[in-house]
């Protein structure tokens, strides 16, 4: 059971940071600044999902 959760965790987190890849792609900010918060969010899953939560560029997406 431990481990089936833990993997359901990790789906939903990987999910997340797509997510927030994506709509840091779709924003209007710089290359750089772009390339920074995607490397953020890559080597830092959690936390760096975190922080583009709350203070990272937001694309034009629809939902």
């Amino acid at each position: 059971m431990g481990s089936t959760f833990n993997s359901l965790v990790g789906l939903i987190i990987l999910a997340l940071d797509i997510w927030a890849i994506l709509n840091v792609l779709k924003s209007g900010a710089q290359v750089g600044i772009k390339v920074l918060w995607i490397l953020l969010i890559l080597l830092l899953p959690v936390l760096g999902l975190i922080i583009w939560a709350i203070a990272g560029p937001r694309g034009n997406v629809r939902i």
